[in-house]
């Protein structure tokens, strides 16, 4: 079966959080050296210090599963009953164990993950769910919840990114002939059905007896279907590469899919959350959101500027306050002042770039009804009205449009399907290796939590 592939560390304080949480884990190993694992330890630590597993030497503590299940609860924004979080720990601890062991091997390879690079992972969370700058950082504090939860989490997925590429060597890279031969391959399959889809995968340790990850795949669906963002869940709780994009695979043609998927998305409504789905190694949960021909779909690429005038307040449409109707002002100035992408892009920087000043690329087609209306007889060049939201005004500009095949992958396309193809099969290869020689014990109390 084939897959494709969470910063907030921008202001100083949060650089400083970046390098704190490193500077801990430093601490943490050479504190172990006089650490006895006895029972006796666990007895004399609070219950939310209370030890679960050792992984190599390293502890798990009660603490780091209610940090990580916290985590989830505020990223998707949804109540979540008790009963529900006792049976998201079990699964929360298993997925940390196996973090754990991808840490350690990141640390044993001298990988050292910038703080730019986890705070881009942050903002790109952000923008995936049209969130403001700093937006879950602020959420995280206000939820009393540490920054270095979500920093730690994305510092191990980036590395382990390393490590695979590193695993890989001369494989990492793609050669023409081989992307010419994938061409060629996609040209005979001209018009079979395509989708474009996310998913979250489940490990399942036995699956003779899948009952514990069936549960815990059945409370992700819950939630999703609740309106819990999927890339956020896919972030939080998937166990394959396409985590660090929320779960997006792109287009999959049904040949490269297991096809217990096949037959379930071939039935769903576009966008639908499908139940589990059982496969070799674990449990898929699948969200299609367009489905076309191979080789076929005409489409309108765009590329846009955004200047965005963020409120200090939510706005209230029947008494607007006296800032936002002086940025309403101010917006309807520039909407017929600023003539170039260049002085858009500009001027959102000017107002704190709270949203991206350059959204990248879109398909003119799958913008939402609303914004497609705004945009699709709009000049290039010229700036829309203001767009009034509950949490500040947004100017668009189109900067170019290219009508095109979509459904032609360019060499750079097929050379990214082709490289997550491998990096997919070498984590296989490499968490199996990794388990195999670690010595993970887990204490009484981990123990009830698994078996919970």
């Amino acid at each position: 079966m084939k897959k494709y592939s969470l910063s907030l560390c921008w202001l100083p304080l949060a650089l400083f959080l970046c390098v704190f949480s490193a500077q801990a884990e430093e601490i943490t190993a050479d504190a172990q050296d006089t650490l006895s694992p006895s029972p006796k330890a666990d007895s004399d630590l609070s219950s939310d210090a209370q030890i679960l597993a050792v992984v190599n030497g390293q502890l798990l503590t009660r603490a780091d599963v209610e940090d990580r299940a916290r985590l989830f609860v505020v990223s998707t924004g949804l109540p979540i009953a008790p009963s529900v979080m006792k049976r998201m720990r079990s699964q929360i601890l298993q997925q940390l164990i196996q973090e754990k062991l991808k840490t350690q091997e990141v640390l044993r390879r001298h990988i050292d993950i910038p703080p730019e690079q986890i705070a881009a992972s942050i903002a790109n969370i952000e923008e995936r769910n049209d969130m403001p700058h700093n937006a879950l950082r602020d959420k995280l504090a206000k939820d009393d919840i540490s920054l270095t939860t979500l920093i730690d989490q994305i510092r191990a997925q980036s590395g382990w990114m390393v490590v695979l590429r590193q695993t890989l060597g001369a494989r990492s890279r793609v050669l023409p002939d081989q992307i010419k031969q994938r061409q060629k391959a996609l040209e005979e399959e001209e018009g079979e059905p395509q989708y474009l889809m996310n998913e979250i995968f489940i490990p399942v340790a036995d699956s003779e007896h899948p009952q514990k990850e069936i549960a815990f795949a059945n409370m992700i669906i819950s939630q999703l279907r609740g309106g819990a963002p999927f890339p956020i869940v896919a972030a939080q709780f998937s166990q394959d590469q396409s985590a660090l994009n929320g779960g997006s695979l792109g287009w999959m043609q049904e040949d490269h899919l297991d096809p217990a998927v096949v037959e379930i998305i071939k039935k769903m409504p576009d966008e639908a959350i499908s139940n589990p789905i059982l496969v070799p190694g674990g449990l898929i949960i699948s969200t299609v959101h367009a489905r076309r021909k191979l080789g076929k779909e005409m489409g309108t690429l765009i590329t846009l500027r955004q200047a965005f005038f963020p409120f200090s307040s939510p706005l209230n449409p029947e008494a607007p306050t006296e800032e936002q109707k002086a940025l309403l002002q101010q917006a309807n100035e520039a909407s017929a002042t600023v003539h170039s992408c260049k002085d858009m892009e500009e001027l959102n920087d000017k107002l704190g770039a709270r949203k991206a000043g350059n959204p990248g690329t879109q398909v003119m087609e799958r913008l939402p009804p609303q914004m497609h209306s705004i945009l699709e007889k709009l000049p290039n060049k010229t700036s829309t009205k203001p767009l009034v939201a509950g949490d500040g005004i947004s100017l668009l500009m189109i900067c170019t449009r290219q009508s095109r095949n979509l459904a032609q992958l360019t060499p750079g396309q097929i050379a990214d399907q082709l490289m997550n193809e491998r990096i997919e099969q070498a984590a296989r290869q490499l968490q199996r290796a990794l388990q195999r020689k670690a010595v993970i014990e887990i204490r009484p109390a981990g123990r009830a939590e698994l078996n919970a």
